[in-house]
């Protein structure tokens, strides 16, 4: 299947800064694709690059199977067939809701403009709103309209730019998933970019994580989650606990006991990384039980209650990394008191053995 859009070896350097570096990336008809990452990894630049807001400087763009840009050609926006949504929409304040998606259907007869106009509020649940003024709007609803606007001449492909990042959290749940629904109903190639890890599981049918300009691992979001491809990977996607350990016989020696290290060499210095919810918490006589078989017990620091979650801090005892402090993420209500000594079963599928190296 010809890619909706395709980005191959595709650089680009603001100065010394070299902001995408060797960049690939292809997205199929009716996917959605996220471009996630840390401020400053690339992941806009890479979007304005396709959407021919920024000049390509090294690689091909193809959208369609069809060069858009490369050394010799370098089409404008409109007339690569995208549609855009930005983070602050962007919509003309002289305008009323209907004109502001109408705007770029200059090519079709008035009765029709109008019609297409109404037909894809509609589709956004904006349709009562055709005679109002951006002001008069909500920031959920300017939103559905500038998704609109960007629908309405049926682009190829649509990019989306931080596009939920100026709504409250409340607000942002509710909006991503009308978006989703639209988009997944309308069969339109998406990618977006965004920086909030659980907004890109959210959305996505893929993940294509960042760093530093470069896509670091391009995936499914749940081999993502449970098979990162390094301790950058891992913790991104949620908070984690982190020791280090030494490789011995291909394992290293944890306090939950034995991981395997994988083509890692004997005496390399290595970070453990645990997912909070790997750690799974018993209470007292459990953790009782679970001293006298030598298996390990911690102690509660501090717990607290997170609607859905709970989190426990805790503190243990290792051997090799002295004192840790160490989360726990239990479902639901479970806050043992202060000192507390719990159990600990430890999901070893949430757990990681990768090579030293910085988090940030």
């Amino acid at each position: 299947m010809t890619p909706a859009l395709l980005l191959e070896d595709v650089s680009h350097a603001f100065g010394a800064v070299r902001a995408v570096d060797r960049l690939n990336l292809g997205i199929a008809p009716g996917e959605l694709v996220c471009l996630l990452g840390p401020s400053g990894c690339g992941k806009s630049t890479a979007l304005r690059i396709a959407a021919g807001l920024e000049d390509l400087q090294s690689g091909t763009v193809k959208m369609g199977g069809e060069v858009v840009a490369d050394a010799h050609v370098n089409l404008p926006p409109e007339r690569r067939g995208v549609g855009l949504v930005f983070q602050d929409y962007a919509l003309f304040p002289h305008l009323r809701v209907i004109d502001n998606v109408a705007f770029g259907l200059q090519r079709l007869p008035a009765q029709r403009r109008r019609e297409r106009a109404l037909a894809v509020l509609a589709q956004v649940g904006m349709g009562d709103y055709r005679d109002a003024y951006p002001h008069m709007l909500s920031g959920g609803q300017q939103q559905r309209v500038a998704l609109a606007r960007a629908l309405a001449p049926e682009p190829k492909v649509l990019l989306l730019d931080e596009p939920f990042s100026g709504l409250d959290a409340r607000l942002r749940d509710q909006v991503r998933d009308e978006t989703l629904h639209v988009l997944k109903g309308g069969g339109t190639a998406t990618l977006m970019v965004t920086h909030d890890p659980e907004e890109a599981m959210f959305m996505a049918d893929r993940i294509a994580l960042m760093r530093s300009g470069r896509i670091i691992q391009d995936a499914a979001p749940a081999d993502l989650y449970y098979r990162p491809v390094d301790a950058f990977s891992a913790g991104f996607f949620s908070q984690v606990n982190q020791f280090t350990a030494t490789v011995r016989d291909g394992c290293v020696a944890t306090l939950f006991g034995p991981l395997t290290a994988p083509n890692l060499p004997d005496g390399a210095a290595v970070d453990v990384l645990i997912r909070p919810e790997a750690l799974r918490l018993t209470r007292a006589g459990q953790a009782e039980e679970a001293a006298g078989e030598g298996k390990p017990v911690l102690h509660v620091i501090a717990s607290r209650m997170l609607g859905r979650t709970s989190l426990v801090h805790l503190r243990a005892d290792d051997p090799q990394n002295g004192r840790l402090h160490l989360h726990s993420r239990m479902p639901g209500w479970f806050l043992p008191g202060e000192g507390e000594a719990l159990g600990v079963e430890l999901d070893r599928s949430q757990a990681f053995v990768f090579p030293v190296e910085s988090l940030k």
